[in-house]
């Protein structure tokens, strides 16, 4: 129980900072310390300076919260201004002078030296501190420490793709426990208002109504120190502009700034960490939920109060003013039904507030994106409508024009199922067929792969480039056309190679680029192996994060189109010939390479293709047990650009069909000279080999037509 104790210690620390003079280092200083100390690999003294860096961090907010608090009631603005300047910049600078001296009792060193830079406070705001810590524990050995650390970041984090693995590894531990598993910044509202839904949910009314009251208690409270923390220093988002604002320009637009912040709280509370979107209507839905199940354990008061404060946000909704009507005759008309104190301030506040920012948008060219669907209608300036109207109608016609370029002729091919578009895949120029090619096929360009890897030749099995844990083959056409030349693999595997391919191309191409020739500029059979007794802590990947003909730069936001990267390839597409293996999935991410957006399972005969550049990240998951194999396709337009080896395997394979119609030719000629000498002697065994070969497509047609026909569609 040692990390609990640390826990509570750094709980303790935490508010002992906030309240004790001297106390607080600059977090980002004591970040970037702990940083280098995590690169120097020097994990007690990074663990401690992190931990440090997290205190200070939430010591700087609870001193700005408090601090903001006592002003407001030592240094109050009046309520009836005389000479409009004194009387508000007068109380301004007070309220000034009393935060700064509230703050240098909270603060060492000066309050102006906890004003971090953006991207650390995007950092802690994205809780990266936790991603080191648990680095650091777990080299510490203190492993629930490790697991808290990585569920805290993972929680707000969901989509990272090694702190999912990390999370995986922990679960399977055997020293770990259960309740490590824990959010060390978790929001009391989200675990009340999800038990509260719950407990809805299942008509459990009483449950359900003590939770979601505490849920909007807690709620409210987040929002107003969320709104506090708003009155920060003046964040400039243009730093590059040279002409510094007058007096009263540079008032209005931090002070609109502010406004904005506050506005947007609400979208903050309501979006639960590792979320995307916030929860539609938060504080009008805990009202809603509150009035029906107060309404089922028959206080029919407490109801009509919370439908009184919900029918503030939306005024005109017709269920719930029948709802009013219902409680006012259960009621009787003498007893007054009012919305509750707190929800008329809030909704009053926010439409003050509301109010301001549309002035600003519409006289000072602010720009503003509204967090609230039950904003009146009324509130919004004209102009604004007219434009609002002008983008859905934008908007709508980007939509019809996408529609339009999803619509792709008829496959080439009978059979062919899309299982996947682009749309279902959360991106562009995405599609994954199925059916390309037979369980039979699939078979044998694996019997190829085995043939190919037994010969010696070409094949041999290594340490993947990407990963020491799996191992590596792979096999271009020319070299299949080779061995099957030398009579170390079957011509027609080899040549199933080269039929595959490019069915894959015009499957690809019509889908795509349709009437515009796409060439081959590299095709890969290629296997990866899980090493045994290799996978046993494994973290890394079988393919990292990468696009096909740019540089990716995840820290930039951009991928760079130049050499080394093959920066002509056009489209890229993979033939998944087994399932027969655990991991080694495809996915693919947003540029910053660990925002997952789509994932793709092999399985023989399916066909992902994808265009080459910056809009399609990808990577392979980890291959953990098994053998994986596919055939890895890159296409080009650019003529000059195309696969030169498939030229050649084309030649082996157009000379091998000469040679076999002049063996088929002597053969029928053989058949008329049955007075052949018995003592002629018999033909080598080291001539057998290829003429035995040679003879089995014609007995093989035979007996497995529908596959040739299949195969010799091209």
């Amino acid at each position: 129980m040692a990390w609990l104790l640390c826990l509570s210690l750094l709980l303790a620390a935490a508010a002992a900072a906030a309240t004790s003079p001297g106390r607080l280092v600059p977090y980002d200083l004591l970040y970037a310390d702990g940083v280098r100390a995590y690169l120097a690999r020097d994990w007690a003294r990074a663990a401690e300076l992190l931990q440090r860096a997290l205190h200070s961090y939430a010591g700087l907010r609870a001193a700005r919260r408090a601090c903001r608090a006592a002003c407001d009631r030592e240094e109050p603005f009046p309520a009836a201004p005389g000479r409009w300047e004194a009387a508000l910049l007068g109380p301004v600078l007070q309220r000034a002078g009393c935060l700064q001296r509230c703050l240098g009792r909270r603060l060492l060193p000066a309050p102006s030296a906890h004003r971090a830079g953006r991207a650390v406070r995007r950092d802690f705001e994205r809780r990266e501190p936790y991603n080191y810590l648990q680095v650091a524990f777990f080299q510490l050995k203190k492993l629930d420490q490790a697991v808290s650390a990585a569920h805290t970041f993972f929680v707000a984090n969901p989509q990272h793709l090694q702190m999912r693995e990390d999370i995986e590894k922990y679960q399977r531990m055997s020293g770990v426990k259960s309740d490590s598993f824990r959010d060390l910044e978790a929001m009391p509202h989200w675990e009340a208002y999800e038990a509260g839904v719950r407990h809805y949910d299942a008509d459990e009314y009483l449950q359900a109504v003590a939770r979601l009251e505490e849920s909007l208690t807690e709620a409210l409270s987040a929002l107003e120190e969320c709104r506090a923390l708003c009155e920060g220093p003046w964040e400039d988002e243009d730093e590059e502009e040279d002409m510094q604002p007058g007096l009263y320009e540079a008032i209005a637009a931090h002070y609109v700034q502010v406004l904005k912040c506050r506005q947007q709280c609400v979208l903050e509370i309501a979006t639960k960490p590792g979320r995307i979107s916030a929860t539609e209507d938060f504080i009008p839905s805990h009202l809603d939920l509150l009035q029906f199940a107060y309404n089922q354990v028959g206080n029919q008061t407490l109801a009509a109060e919370c439908a009184a404060s919900y029918l503030l946000f939306y005024p005109t909704d017709e269920p719930m003013l029948e709802k009013m009507e219902q409680y006012r005759a259960e009621l009787g008309e003498d007893t007054a039904v009012t919305a509750r104190q707190n929800i008329q301030h809030y909704v009053q506040r926010s439409l003050m507030e509301k109010k301001l920012i549309y002035y600003s948008v519409e006289h000072l060219g602010e720009t503003f994106n509204d967090p609230d669907l039950w904003t009146p209608d009324e509130l919004i300036p004209e102009n604004l409508k007219e434009k609002y109207r002008e983008d859905q109608e934008k908007q709508k016609e980007e939509t019809l024009d996408g529609k339009e370029r999803e619509k792709r002729g008829p496959l080439p091919f009978e059979g062919i199922a899309v299982t996947m578009d682009s749309h279902q895949m959360n991106g562009t120029q995405r599609v994954v067929f199925d059916r390309v090619l037979t369980e039979s096929e699939c078979k044998d360009l694996l019997r190829l792969t085995k043939a190919a890897g037994e010969s010696g030749d070409g094949f041999r099995a290594r340490r993947s480039p990407h990963t020491p844990h799996e191992r590596f083959e792979g096999l271009t056409v020319l070299k299949a056309m080779q061995l099957a030349q030398n009579g170390d693999v079957d011509w027609r595997d080899a040549k199933l190679l080269l039929q595959a391919s490019e069915k894959s191309r015009k499957i690809i191409e019509s889908y795509f680029t349709p009437g515009k020739k796409l060439h081959f500029s590299f095709t890969h059979l290629v296997c990866r192996t899980a090493v045994d007794g290799q996978q046993e802590g494994r973290m890394d990947l079988s393919h990292p994060v990468h696009a096909d003909n740019c540089l990716l730069d995840p820290e930039g936001q951009e991928c760079w189109k130049e050499p080394p990267a093959y920066v002509y390839r056009d489209y890229s597409g993979i033939l998944y010939l087994n399932d027969d293996f655990q991991g080694g999935g495809l996915f693919f991410t947003e540029v910053d390479t660990v925002t997952v957006t789509a994932e793709v399972h092999p399985k023989c005969g399916r066909l992902v293709a994808f265009s080459s550049g910056k809009e399609n990240p990808h990577g392979v998951w980890a291959v953990s047990r098994g053998r994986r194999c596919a055939v890895a396709l890159w296409y080009t337009h650019s003529r000059e650009h195309a696969e030169q080896e498939r030229v050649k395997a084309e030649e082996l394979m157009k000379q091998r069909a000469v040679e076999q119609d002049k063996l088929d030719g002597e053969k029928r000629q053989g058949t008329d000279h049955s007075s052949r000498s018995s003592s002629e002697p018999p033909v080598s065994n080291s001539g057998t080999k290829p003429a035995n070969r040679r003879q089995k497509p014609g007995s093989d047609s035979k007996q497995h037509p529908k596959v040739l026909r299949a195969r010799d569609e091209f």
